[in-house]
């Protein structure tokens, strides 16, 4: 009863807003190139979907997404591990990474397009360069955190790094390494519409640049939608699975709720 409670709760303020969005498109004299009809929007959709056309744009969008983000997991969950274990390592790339840290993503665009031009390279350089910094920082904070006690006991039966690492640090560390990569999946996503919308000729992205050149609203307002849905879909996807690889964590959390 209270989990058909809490999705009538969720639903209200869509509701709204479709309300809202039938009135103004019905009632009022919002152009359609504005704001378009629900129906209109609705036969677009069915419209790329016969033709497969949004089925390419996603496939498009989604290998790019999947290069970049798997290349992120190696470079940023080794780096924060070395940074985690090796307080030399933190001091030689801790200012470093901080700097480039702040810098926004939409800022690295142009640079990369020069370097990379506008084809598949520079959609994964960007995907890269935005989804590493998640990963890298929770894997670097999950480690660090690792009770210096169990360290401590590592050292003196004399474990190796690489056996100190497996059964100390990534156990405690675990949980935090698995934000990163649920944070750092979301940004990937937003990373490659956003250099699929500047300079490409594929993909979801490209399809909104070019519908809205077109002023096709509705074709955009499609693909927003498409975008916001693949978004919820793999976030809860890895919801699960990290739900599954940390079972004590569910436990833990149903204790502390009780």
């Amino acid at each position: 009863m209270k989990r058909i409670r809490d999705i009538g709760i969720q639903l209200i303020i869509p509701i709204i807003i479709v309300i809202a969005w039938h009135i103004a498109t019905t009632y009022t004299d919002t152009p359609s190139s504005i704001l378009p009809s629900i129906s209109k929007v609705r036969k677009a959709f069915g419209t790329m979907v016969q033709t497969g056309q949004l089925q390419e744009d996603l496939g498009v969008s989604f290998l790019r997404v999947t290069k970049g983000y798997a290349c992120s997991i190696l470079l940023g969950g080794v780096l924060g591990i070395l940074m985690g274990m090796f307080p030399f390592v933190k001091k030689l790339f801790g200012l470093i990474t901080t700097v480039i840290r702040q810098i926004p993503m939409i800022a690295w665009i142009p640079l990369i397009i020069l370097w990379c031009g506008i084809g598949e390279k520079s959609k994964v350089v960007i995907i890269v360069i935005a989804a590493f910094f998640p990963i890298m920082v929770n894997t670097l904070n999950g480690v660090e955190s690792t009770p210096v006690g169990y360290i401590e006991v590592a050292k003196l039966y004399k474990l190796s790094k690489i056996k100190t690492f497996v059964k100390v640090y990534l156990p405690h560390a675990l949980p935090q390494i698995l934000v990163g990569l649920k944070l750092s999946l979301g940004v990937s996503w937003m990373a490659v519409v956003a250099s699929e919308l500047i300079a490409a000729t594929s993909g979801i992205g490209y399809r909104m640049s070019d519908a809205r050149s077109l002023m096709r609203s509705d074709i955009v307002i499609v693909c927003m939608l498409v975008i916001g849905l693949v978004g919820i879909i793999m976030d809860k996807g890895l919801t699960v699975l990290f739900r599954a690889l940390t079972p004590w964590e569910r436990g833990n959390g149903g204790k502390a709720n009780g």
